[in-house]
């Protein structure tokens, strides 16, 4: 008798949320599974955020449920959400600008899994030199592409079993994007489950296993990076400006 398959990583399902009487979620459903590289696409404006935040318990659902290596998230506060194993680098980093690089990176520091930590100091040094360099710098010293490293080197202090990260590269110069890309085929490599949100589809293509595409708050397509490249509608009809 065969194995049933394994239950994927994270389950969305019919998930709704609103801000006020605006509805801005649909019906979102999407499934990751452990080792996988998601992505969520679409242009501005169109829901990628808010189901990132809903999620992580940021903005209440109002219809719908999230669960996340089976247990059922609808409704946990975001520190509960943090603490089951999602790990979120936020749009514009968020980092604490008055803590040094390295207050950054300790302050929420956790070791979700148990056992040996897979994350730390070391670790985040050794795959972002510059903020092994920068380590007594205060995080409003930093440039915009040293301070989305040290959002990034921060989630992963918490040993997250699924890293979020919304708006990976907006704003940054090309050779920090590179860099950061980089890092993430690396992740990736290593088996580190991701649920991505960015622009450039052509680097998210590199590495990603699957992508989501959100028009008005409703999933309109899903596929792989081969299936999306040879769709040109889909570019043309949900991605492109």
């Amino acid at each position: 008798m065969m194995a049933a398959p394994a239950a994927p990583m994270l389950t969305v399902e019919g998930l709704e949320a609103a801000y006020g009487d605006s509805q801005v979620l649909f019906g979102i459903e999407f499934g990751l599974d452990a080792g996988e590289a998601v992505t969520l696409l679409g242009r501005n404006g169109m829901g990628k955020t808010t189901t990132i935040h809903t999620i992580m318990g940021l903005v209440p659902a109002r219809a719908g449920r999230v669960s996340f290596a089976g247990s059922d998230l609808t409704g946990r506060p975001p520190y509960r959400i943090a603490q089951a194993g999602l790990g979120l680098v936020p749009e514009g980093r968020q980092i604490f600008p008055t803590l040094s690089v390295e207050e950054n990176l300790v302050a929420t520091a956790a070791n979700r899994a148990g056992g040996a930590p897979r994350w730390t100091l070391k670790e985040v040094y050794g795959f972002f030199p510059r903020l092994a360099e920068r380590r007594a710098n205060s995080g409003k010293q930093l440039s915009g592409g040293e301070q989305q490293m040290l959002a990034i080197g921060r989630a992963l202090m918490t040993n997250p079993s699924l890293l979020i990260l919304d708006e990976a590269t907006e704003g940054l110069a090309p050779l920090i994007r590179e860099e950061i890309w980089q890092v993430l085929v690396t992740l990736k490599g290593e088996g580190q489950s991701i649920l991505i949100v960015d622009k450039n589809i052509d680097a998210l293509s590199r590495f990603a296993d699957r992508h989501v595409v959100i028009e008005k708050g409703k999933v309109v397509w899903t596929g792989t990076s081969a299936e999306l490249a040879a769709d040109g509608t889909v570019k043309q009809r949900f991605l492109s400006v």
